[in-house]
């Protein structure tokens, strides 16, 4: 390990939770119990889907199950975009329910970006999300192909003028200085978010309402109207499966949602001087264009969280727990941030985490109930959980209601991905399809030409993308 990297502190929670303060653990639960519904997972959907259950039936007993405490998982962990962009290809969600369908489920991510923060001002949690809006900056001729290409296709899908905007070099230059920058686009459709707190304050809201949570409690299986649990069994009219990454460790599940990871690292406060020269005054979150895909936020205290893949996938559907990076993860992420702010060469870096999320075969997220077994499920927001849980736990509410809503209708609702693939072709797939797009990368930022690499369109087609 680089001596840059000797002293960070590696795994264990992210640094969004050692700021917000380590939580105090909920009690376990104390045995066998009844109730209406039970919702194993203590993150985001399950606390929004508890949320908005409590509120329309607020006569219904209901509990979470969380094996760690709330925001440990994914929730806690993640870059902290609340964006718009729907959880999975609209291309998918218009093929098998039609356009109009499609365009509805873009309408109502706009709507979810707007509620989530909403909800967190009404209940005392306002000052975790800042409406910033976002930046996706190409620093290759490739990358800015692509960019602009993706605008004129989100304008087919229900993004108007207002919505999304291209960028020039000199656009871009005006609110980032990134190196290379070669212009992108902005929306500003996103919200930034301190994950840690914006979960706990969350929680707080549910267990006001009257929900029950049940922290430091392992589910080991769920069957219909049953959480089977290290701690008793829970008996409930309606089972809700809110694990998301987490879901491959339950017994038959390693191959419905491929628990990707992707590490983060932190930096240490950045200087007057080193502000002034990265220029990135509106504190938008920023993303890139390149296949390999890197995320940024410039927080409040104006240290710079930047994400990737890094080590993409471990075999057999397993994940580290604690959330450790791997070495050449940490070194990659670093790479990357030199690469778009150069100034930034030798900055402190005081932490790495990691953390999974839930891919579907399809890339598709997908929510479903099925009212004979009371069986429920949501997940495989494949990045874009911090709105699209909200939205997923409102149409969770609709379905266990049984109400024919227009959220209720939505493409993600009764949608089957097929199973991934057997071992040892998940790893090899996983492992190679990103050494693929850091190629493809390389070989983009080195060439002049708008097209995008021949190896990453191959990519694309092999992953279902």
């Amino acid at each position: 390990m680089s001596a840059q990297s000797a002293e960070l502190i590696n795994g264990d929670v992210s640094f969004w939770v050692r700021d917000a303060g380590w939580p105090t653990p909920r009690a376990p639960l104390p045995g066998p119990i009844d109730v209406d519904v039970a919702i194993v997972g203590g993150g985001m959907t399950g606390l929004w889907t508890a949320y908005y259950l409590k509120q329309e039936q607020p006569d219904w007993e209901i509990a979470i199950i969380e094996r760690e405490f709330c925001g440990f998982g994914a929730s806690g962990r993640n870059g902290g975009w609340m964006s718009a962009e729907p959880a999975g290809p609209f291309r998918r969600y218009a093929a098998d329910r039609g356009r109009d369908a499609a365009l509805a489920m873009q309408q109502e991510m706009f709507g979810a970006v707007r509620e989530s923060v909403d909800v967190a001002r009404r209940e005392g949690f306002g000052d975790s999300v800042d409406e910033t809006g976002l930046i996706h900056v190409a620093t290759s001729r490739a990358g800015l192909a692509r960019a602009y290409h993706h605008v004129e296709e989100m304008k087919q899908q229900g993004w108007g003028e207002d919505d999304v905007h291209t960028l020039t070099a000199s656009e871009l230059n005006q609110r980032v200085n990134v190196n290379r920058g070669m212009g992108g686009y902005s929306t500003p459709h996103c919200a930034r978010v301190h994950p840690a707190k914006y979960t706990f304050g969350l929680a707080a809201a549910v267990e006001r309402l009257g929900v029950r949570i049940y922290e430091q409690t392992t589910a080991t299986a769920l069957k219909p109207h049953t959480v089977v649990t290290d701690r008793g069994e829970v008996s409930a009219r309606v089972v809700v499966r809110a694990l998301e990454g987490y879901t491959a460790s339950l017994p038959g599940e390693r191959r419905t949602l491929l628990p990707m990871n992707s590490s983060l690292v932190i930096t240490e406060p950045l200087t007057d001087q080193q502000l002034a020269t990265i220029g990135w005054g509106g504190a938008e979150l920023l993303g890139d264009t390149a296949h390999s895909f890197s995320y940024l936020q410039l927080t409040a205290d104006h240290r710079i969280a930047i994400g990737g893949r890094g080590k993409p996938y471990d075999f057999g559907s397993n994940f580290d727990r604690r959330g450790r990076t791997a070495e050449f993860g940490v070194d990659l992420i670093r790479e990357r941030l030199t690469q778009l702010f150069p100034s930034l060469q030798g900055i402190g870096l005081e932490q790495t985490w990691t953390g999974v999320l839930g891919v579907p075969r399809d890339w598709s997220a997908a929510v479903n109930y099925d009212a004979g077994t009371g069986l429920a499920s949501a997940g495989g927001y494949v990045g874009h959980g911090l709105s699209g849980t909200n939205l997923a736990g409102r149409t969770l509410r609709d379905l266990i209601l049984g109400r024919d809503t227009k959220l209720a209708r939505l493409p993600w609702t009764g949608r089957k991905a097929r199973r991934w693939e057997f071992e040892p072709l998940r790893w090899i797939g996983a492992t190679g399809l990103y050494a693929a797009y850091r190629w493809a990368d390389q070989r983009e930022d080195r060439s002049e030409s708008s097209e995008t690499s021949a190896v990453a369109k191959i990519a694309d087609r092999i992953a279902g993308r």
